[in-house]
């Protein structure tokens, strides 16, 4: 591997790596100025540089400028003894790879080196190309049933509810469902019910006259008549108003209605798709949702997964969404090592796919490298996986093992299970007995006979 070079005026900056750099078994040169740097380049090269950002005879971010165009994969680490907000945005914005502010932790310090050389040795990583998504991701067996759904549904005019977590895709598959429909050619409308004060949603829907009300000086359509011939998509339809519910059933039931201070009946013919994370049926228990509405919605009823019941779409996610990303800001798309990969489907995700692009796109403009490592990902994310594997009993764990396998379409999941469950007993108990079988059958309540042939069975090694 190539030297570390290390480019500080002050001698004692250079003596702390020096030091710091040959525990850590890593070659270096160090430099005091940048013309001795560069002169340096003409003959050899390093693997990644450490430079301060004001050094007598030449600046630090005119040298990182000028490396970035010669040699563009090289990491450059900038540090400053002037931590303002205008060195630290100079530097990122002449292509840093990180910004160390002095005094600094040289533990910290020699970490950040590592992983701008870890950044170097995986450059020749498989680029990721571009390609054109389909409209929904997703291989997990409970998406494919989704998809089935929308399948059949195809040619169809039916009323349908989507059932699913907050920022699972209901509205993704609520447009799918329209473009795969014979209204495709129409609008596709969609309004989140719980986001629009109570005040303004009955306008919002039905329309209202000039002069209907305070402000009303002109006639205005509502979302039912914007989607006649089409689809109207009407989110978080478990928190309408009571009174809102009422004019909807009517509407589903004759097709017409009235706008706010008209008196001239409107006809409309919309499929109306309707979405909740609530459930209905016990709001309808409550009083709070009205039971024939209800059933005039859930003519055809879909369950979306929350991401954690579809770990293994995970990575196809994250990839689409560091590529729009990419797209959207302009640069290359970063790739997500295996480590990191398998982190991201141990989370938990409470906020399902769209926390996960939320993710994706933190690390697209944060992560300091083209390849994300754990130790790039946001630390609320790190800090929650961590409270969650701390506070999960081993039955919440079994839970989501079996979960995970029935997502994944197995077959003979208990056996399988079991079979883990038993050798992991067994291996602990032997392991406090120092391997004596007749203390660990005790202790397990089984018999020695029982111990020994399950030791066999499963594979043991004592």
């Amino acid at each position: 591997m190539k030297p570390i070079w290390i480019l500080d005026d002050d001698k004692s900056i250079r003596w702390v790596f020096e030091k710091a750099l040959a525990r850590s078994d890593l070659a270096f040169k160090t430099f005091s100025s940048t013309a001795d740097a560069l002169d340096a380049m003409e003959k050899e090269l390093p693997q990644v540089i450490v430079s301060d950002i004001r050094m007598p005879g030449g600046s630090g971010l005119d040298f990182l400028t000028e490396v970035k165009e010669k040699y563009p994969d090289i990491p450059v680490i900038i540090m400053t003894a002037y931590s303002d907000l205008e060195s630290a945005v100079a530097a990122f914005q002449h292509g840093a790879f990180e910004y160390l502010a002095k005094p600094f932790d040289v533990d910290q310090a020699i970490d950040v080196i590592k992983r701008a050389v870890d950044e170097t040795l995986r450059q020749d990583v498989e680029s990721v190309p571009l390609e054109e998504a389909p409209e929904i991701i997703g291989q997990a067996p409970a998406m494919q049933e989704v998809f089935r759904a929308i399948g059949r549904l195809s040619r169809s005019h039916a009323t349908v509810l989507i059932n699913g977590e907050s920022g699972s895709g209901k509205e993704l598959v609520a447009s799918a469902l329209h473009r795969h429909s014979p209204r495709a050619d129409n609008p596709f409308i969609a309004i989140n019910t719980a986001a629009i004060p109570k005040d303004l949603l009955e306008s919002e829907l039905f329309g209202h006259e000039r002069g209907a009300f305070t402000g009303a000086q002109a006639a205005r359509r509502g979302r039912f008549e914007q989607a006649d011939n089409g689809t109207l998509f009407l989110d978080e339809i478990g928190d309408m108003p009571a009174d809102l519910q009422t004019r909807l059933l009517r509407v589903l039931s004759d097709g017409q209605f009235y706008r706010i201070g008209g008196h001239q009946p409107i006809k409309v013919n919309v499929r109306v798709i309707a979405a909740t994370h609530q459930n209905l049926e016990e709001r309808v228990k409550l009083g709070l949702f009205r039971e024939d509405l209800f059933h005039r919605l859930n003519v055809i009823r879909l369950r979306l997964p929350a991401l954690r019941e579809r770990r293994e779409d995970i990575p196809l996610l994250a990839k689409y969404f560091l590529q729009q990303s990419a797209i959207n800001l302009g640069v290359d798309a970063k790739v997500l090592s295996p480590d990191a990969l398998k982190y991201l489907s141990t989370v938990n995700w409470s906020g399902n796919v769209r926390q996960l692009e939320n993710v994706c796109h933190w690390l697209m403009v944060m992560a300091p490298g083209q390849n994300i490592d754990v130790a790039d990902l946001p630390p609320e994310l790190k800090e929650n996986a961590a409270k969650t594997i701390s506070t999960n009993s081993w039955q919440e764990a079994l839970a989501q093992e079996v979960a995970d396998a029935l997502n994944r379409g197995e077959q003979g999941i208990s056996e399988g299970i079991t079979k883990d469950f038993e050798r992991v007993m067994i291996k602990k108990a032997l392991q406090h007995t120092d391997g004596r079988r007749i203390e660990a059958a005790t202790q397990l309540g089984m018999g020695r006979n029982t111990l020994t042939r399950k030791i066999q069975e499963l594979g043991i090694e004592e």
